[in-house]
């Protein structure tokens, strides 16, 4: 089993910046490609970023490109996700989840999930 937790969410204004964190624990966090997804209400679930588990083969949503940036830190069993030039349509609920493999922008190929953590952007 690997648990995680995410934090860093809030209310920002647009154009701002956040630092998502996910922290994991259990099994051996360097063995697991992580992603990002996110859900806005009434909407599907769907990938923002993914990394594998070097942290060298990465997918961004087109809609993200340029403004986020997802990264890891396997000594800490974190991973991250900035984001910066915050819009109010990335508002939505943001979880991390990991898989054993490469990396996939698929939901039903992610073994363990977060709670996911709110982020509000205002206009």
């Amino acid at each position: 089993q690997v648990q995680l937790v995410e934090s860093g969410g809030g209310l920002v204004q647009a154009g701002g910046s956040l630092r998502l964190s996910c922290a994991a624990s259990g099994r051996t966090f360097s063995n697991y490609a992580m992603g990002w997804f996110r859900q806005a209400p009434g909407k599907e679930r769907l990938i923002v970023a993914a990394l594998n588990w070097r942290g060298g083969v990465i997918y961004y949503l087109d809609s993200v490109k340029g403004r986020f940036t997802i990264s890891r830190n396997n000594a800490k069993d974190t991973v991250y996700l900035q984001m910066n030039s915050l819009k109010p349509e990335d508002t939505a609920v943001y979880y991390c989840a990991a898989r054993q493999g490469g990396i996939s922008a698929r939901l039903d190929e992610y073994d363990y999930w977060g709670r996911g953590t709110q982020v509000t952007v205002s206009s």
